[in-house]
């Protein structure tokens, strides 16, 4: 399940050197982009053959074409499978149009929806209404609203195209060299596409800016209009509900895209990630991402 890759400097050398020394404000974001290009697929194998640990023989029973599966602080690959193949990844696009919101936009402006806005026809916003960008936020990604992200994108970028370019231009900056998007959402598109490994580097860099962390991982939220009436938010991601000491991120599915996955979980003080994509049903998904995540967590048990 684990492929040889040239880097092999772990995440833990950049925090051994930093030690207890507070790191200038102006080297934070050089930390950040250090932290998610760096993943170590070497040394885990030098103190433990994770081929051994108990729940790897249940890995080649799952029905997701592609995953990528690693320990957040030291940056360890544990498991992957395809993760550097382009494929279709549905609504784990709204990752990145969340991102840029909260990057360019404020939480209290002004976001109506437009007729040019309602396009995919299934969501809850509807033309006319009105909200403030962060509770448009919340309905964009907890309940994975189609129109509230064409909307948020046409009010960041001024039009959708312009956002578009803000989104190649991000995933360019931050080493996304499989992906490319074409629109908001993440509906089928075959110019819309990114890979396992790539939104694994999109994913750890979000959920470094708390508001991100906090949206992504709340279970419900109530998402005030304008007007004065309000909607209520049950989250998508199952397994906030039921997977022990999850903490987010992002579900998506299409026909063209299959099941997809984000999801990230804590315990005794270890973080892991998994990107999951194309397993075979929506259900599927939450139980080989709890799969995954239980193997990992039985892995990094080894090394304490």
């Amino acid at each position: 399940m684990m492929k040889k890759s040239k880097y092999i400097i772990p995440v833990l050398l950049l925090l051994a050197a930093c030690g207890a020394k507070e790191i200038p404000v102006r080297d934070l974001e050089a930390e950040r982009l250090y932290k998610i290009s760096t993943l170590d697929t070497t040394t885990l194998r030098t103190i433990i053959d994770p081929d051994t640990v108990e729940g790897f023989d249940l890995l080649d029973n799952l029905t997701a074409q592609a995953w990528i599966l690693i320990d957040d602080k030291t940056g360890f690959v544990i498991s992957e499978k395809k993760s550097r193949e382009r494929m279709y990844i549905a609504s784990l696009t709204k990752m990145m149009t969340c991102l840029l919101a909260l990057e360019h936009g404020s939480d209290s402006d002004s976001v109506y929806i437009t007729q040019s806005d309602y396009v995919s026809r299934d969501s809850r916003v509807k033309p006319d209404q009105g909200y403030l960008l962060r509770d448009l936020i919340n309905e964009m990604m907890l309940v994975s609203d189609n129109d509230a992200a064409y909307a948020i994108a046409r009010h960041i970028g001024g039009d959708t195209t312009a956002f578009y370019n803000k989104m190649n231009e991000k995933a360019a900056y931050l080493g996304m060299t499989a992906t490319h998007y074409d629109n908001p959402n993440g509906l089928p598109n075959d110019s819309n596409y990114s890979s396992a490994y790539d939104q694994l580097r999109l994913v750890r860099y979000s959920m470094e800016d708390s508001v991100f962390a906090q949206v992504v991982g709340s279970r419900e939220a109530r998402v005030p209009l304008l007007d004065g009436r309000h909607m209520d938010c049950i989250n998508t991601n199952r397994l906030l509900f039921t997977y022990d000491g999850c903490i987010g991120v992002k579900t998506g599915f299409t026909y063209q895209a299959g099941a997809c996955l984000a999801a990230s979980a804590e315990r005794d003080g270890v973080r892991l990630y998994v990107i999951l994509l194309k397993s075979k049903n929506m259900s599927l998904r939450f139980k080989e991402a709890a799969v995954l995540l239980d193997y990992g967590f039985r892995v990094m048990s080894y090394l304490r």
